[in-house]
This record gives C-alpha cells, sequence and structure tokens, in this order.
C-alpha cells in the first residue's frame, strides 16, 4: 500500500516541462550583413534544447563566412546542427542553395519560423533556395531522403558549436564520443557524394574540455580525413577558444 502511494506521487517530467518558446527577434551583425532571428537568451540542456540560442561557434563561423564570402558565391550547402539558422541564413545571402538541418522537432519549429520571417522580409531573394530538414546524425534513412532529393550532393558543409559540453562525468564523455562518432558519419557520407575534393566541411569549434578536443581530432584522422585549422581563426569567443576547421577527404 506504501508502496502504491509512493508511485502515485510521482512526476514524470516530459519535453514540454522544460520547453520555452518565448522566442525574442534579435539583431546580429556580421559585416555588412544584418540578421534579425528569433532566438533564446538561454536554453535548457534537457531534452537536446541546445538549439534554441545562438552559441559562441556560430558567432565565430559567421564573423569568418561575412569576411570570406567569396568561398559562398554560388554554392550549395548544407549545414548540421543548423538551430535557430543563424549560419544558414547568411549563407543563403550568398549562396544557390542552403540546406538547414535539426534532428530536434522544437528546434526545427523556430527554425522554419526564422526561415519564413526571411522569406517575408523586404529582401526575399536572400532566402532562395532555403530549406530546413530532419536530420539525426548516423541515421543513414534521413540522408538517404535528402541525398534524393539533393542528389548532386553539396558544396560545402557547415557546423558549428555542434556538441556542446559541460564535462561533469565519464558517462557524459562517452555519450558525447559516440555524438561525434554519429556527426562524422554523417560527414563522411555527404563527402564521398562528390568527387574526391570537390566538397569540404568547415567546422567552427568550441573548447570546452580537453577530452572532447583531442576526440574531434582522432574521429577525423581515424577515417584517413585530412583536417587543418585555418589560418587566423583561433580567437576568443565568449570567455572561450574557438578555432576553425577545414576537413575533407
Amino acid at each position: 500500500m506504501e508502496r502504491q502511494e509512493e508511485e502515485d506521487d510521482m512526476v514524470c517530467l516530459d519535453q514540454s516541462f522544460f520547453i520555452d518558446d518565448n522566442y525574442q527577434l534579435t539583431t546580429f551583425t556580421f559585416g555588412s550583413q544584418v540578421l534579425q532571428l528569433l532566438c533564446l537568451q538561454s536554453a535548457s540542456t534537457d531534452f537536446d534544447l541546445t538549439g534554441q540560442l545562438v552559441w559562441p561557434g556560430a558567432m565565430l563561423l559567421n564573423d569568418y563566412l561575412s569576411k570570406n564570402a567569396e568561398i559562398l558565391q554560388g554554392c550549395t550547402i548544407i549545414e548540421l546542427g543548423s538551430g535557430v539558422g543563424i549560419t544558414g541564413i547568411l549563407c543563403s545571402r550568398f549562396c544557390s542553395e542552403v540546406v538547414l538541418t535539426d534532428h530536434n522537432e522544437e528546434v526545427l519549429k523556430v527554425l522554419n519560423k526564422n526561415i519564413e520571417l526571411h522569406a517575408s522580409s523586404d529582401n526575399p531573394e536572400y532566402c532562395a533556395g532555403l530549406t530546413a530538414e530532419k536530420l539525426e546524425w548516423g541515421n543513414s534513412e534521413q540522408i538517404s531522403q535528402i541525398l534524393q532529393k539533393y542528389s548532386r550532393g553539396f558544396d560545402l558543409i557547415l557546423g558549428a558549436d555542434i556538441y556542446i559540453l559541460n564535462c561533469y562525468s565519464f558517462a557524459l564523455i562517452i555519450e558525447k564520443q559516440s555524438s561525434i562518432t554519429s556527426l562524422f558519419d554523417t560527414v563522411e557520407t555527404l563527402l564521398r557524394v562528390r568527387k574526391e575534393g570537390t566538397c569540404k566541411f568547415i567546422l567552427a569549434y568550441v573548447s570546452r574540455a580537453k577530452t572532447m578536443d583531442s576526440l574531434v581530432i582522432s574521429e577525423a584522422t581515424q577515417r584517413k580525413m585530412q583536417i587543418n585549422e585555418l589560418v587566423g581563426t583561433r580567437s576568443i569567443v565568449g570567455n572561450l577558444e574557438g578555432v576553425i576547421y577545414e576537413v575533407n577527404l
């Protein structure tokens, strides 16, 4: 009887308990490019809702891309872990086609809202070819569905701050190691669609744990990928050290 009463008193929390969708329209400036996006100023790390806000790695990558916009001109791009879409939307001002991806349904909602926001702006040409797709890293079915739609593949794969980590336990390290493996499974599949060397993965990485730093490098080298730090990109963002890597086969 006592056990039954304890079970009756238990409260089971689902994702809806953590969801905050009170997004603020926020202005970001990268060089001459000004973006307005819906995002949160903070978000729950439970149920993988980190994509509801803009992280330092995205700021680092957007700053780099705005200064080197020539590498985007006329390109087709897929972004992994797009979150609210700040990088993909910036790229849409230079690229011919941009596919933004995320796996979290709640994050995909705000991502699509931001796409709609830019489609209704004074310069709708900026979002030409800008679409969102659901993609969980390592999910071969979802990757295949995307490649059926975009059979020619992509010129660039982008990722920024896509494995947020506060490293408190060994179990969490193992979990994130698995996530990095799934990430590179996805990247490798996308890179191989194009002839060797004609597609690149540009990764804005922010160091939060030395263990993770080495895991990213080792995952790429174990797959015989070339991973190179782009000269002049190492900087402090949000009190953390960030750098941009270029990865290819």
